[in-house]
């Protein structure tokens, strides 16, 4: 996988595997929004990413949901997972580079928010990344 791949990858892994409770989300037709800022030696545009799925209560009882999925190469170090949100740290590793990852979401109903946190360290020197992640049910599937 490739470093910039490896980037994005953490960007987007969001475990909610083994939820005790089911997840404080109204299922239904969501909308994310995550936008990233990155400060480091290269100059990297903010950039804002939007995606809509559809979340049946199905998804919701299933241990296995994730909003997100983990990407290859990451590996989940610690979680703490209630019906009201997800804590968690992870580390992700490609071609000589690391990613650690440091996420919490929070489930509000008919809206979920949260942020993440990327520190990266590589051939090309130290990066700091946040993610804003913002969702919001907008209807029926």
């Amino acid at each position: 996988m490739p470093f910039r791949s490896l980037l994005a990858a953490a960007v987007l892994a969001l475990p909610l595997a083994a939820v005790a409770d089911t997840p404080n989300i109204v299922p239904g037709q969501w909308q994310f929004t995550s936008t990233t800022s990155v400060k480091g030696d290269m100059p990297i545009p903010d950039q804002t990413e939007t995606h809509q799925e559809c979340i049946v209560q199905g998804d919701l009882d299933d241990e296995e949901f994730q909003l997100i999925e983990e990407e290859e190469g990451c590996e989940l170090l610690e979680h703490n997972v209630s019906a009201d949100g997800v804590d968690y740290r992870m580390v992700c590793r490609a071609e000589g580079g690391e990613a650690n990852i440091d996420g919490r979401m929070a489930f509000l109903g008919e809206r979920v928010e949260g942020g993440v946190d990327i520190l990266t360290e590589s051939p090309m020197g130290e990066l700091e990344m946040h993610t804003a992640i913002d969702g919001e049910r907008i209807g029926d599937c």
